[in-house]
């Protein structure tokens, strides 16, 4: 049973270690209000750098709240005229889930995916150096991960999604031309449309004017 209040949801919650009220927002999936935007939600699945699905991730789904939903569909009709379009990696994202991270970032015996996301960074390094974090943006629903698509193609952005090096920085002199100017076109869509980028990551974005900038939520993506 649940009720629907000014943007809110109340949902009764039975989750391990968890049962009672809790007051979410309304989440939108993206898919639903921009069928046109392609979603890889990667960690509903196992291809990110922990290398397994991540905890409370139970549907491929992207889920933001009403102001950024909105404002990413501005995004994508910014970018169609253009021939271009948006494929979005990460909406929403539980806390347990960045508690997930923050455990595989702690197994300094897991490497598994070293050589694919950080072949230059020692694991034991990636608290101190920004990279894994024990809260997220994410998990206030309001920030998304993602990159430019012509078509069903990905375009070059100089590095992959999640790849924790300095060449990921959004200004990194030390990708191609073709990856600054593509970069530097996601970035200035996105601004136009009320998001600030994270300039250590060129696929990371926030709302400018979130409606959560205080809260983090923990209701699994279903």
């Amino acid at each position: 049973m649940k009720w629907r209040r000014c943007g809110w949801i109340a949902v009764w919650l039975v989750w391990p270690g968890c049962t009672g009220w809790a007051f979410v927002p309304h989440w939108v999936d993206v898919r639903g209000l921009v069928p046109s935007i392609e979603t890889e939600i990667r960690y509903a699945g196992a291809s990110n750098f922990v290398g397994e699905v991540i905890d409370g991730y139970h549907a491929p789904r992207c889920l933001l709240t009403e102001p950024a939903a909105d404002a990413l569909a501005c995004a994508q009709r910014r970018l169609e005229p253009w021939g271009r379009g948006l494929r979005v990696y990460d909406c929403y994202r539980p806390q347990r889930a960045v508690d997930h991270f923050a455990r595989w970032a702690a197994d300094l015996s897991d490497q598994r995916t070293k050589q694919t996301y950080y072949p230059y960074v020692d694991k034991a390094e990636l608290f101190d150096a920004g990279y894994i974090a024990r809260r997220s943006g994410h998990s206030r629903g309001s920030t998304v991960d993602l990159t430019l698509v012509a078509g069903d193609a990905p375009l070059d952005m100089g590095t992959p999604f999640d790849f924790f090096d300095p060449a990921s920085h959004t200004d990194s002199p030390s990708v191609s031309d073709t990856a600054r100017n593509n970069r530097s076109l996601l970035r200035a869509v996105m601004e136009e449309c009320g998001f600030e980028n994270l300039a250590e990551e060129w696929w990371h974005y926030t709302l400018r004017d979130e409606p959560f900038p205080d809260r983090y939520f923990d209701v699994p993506v279903e």
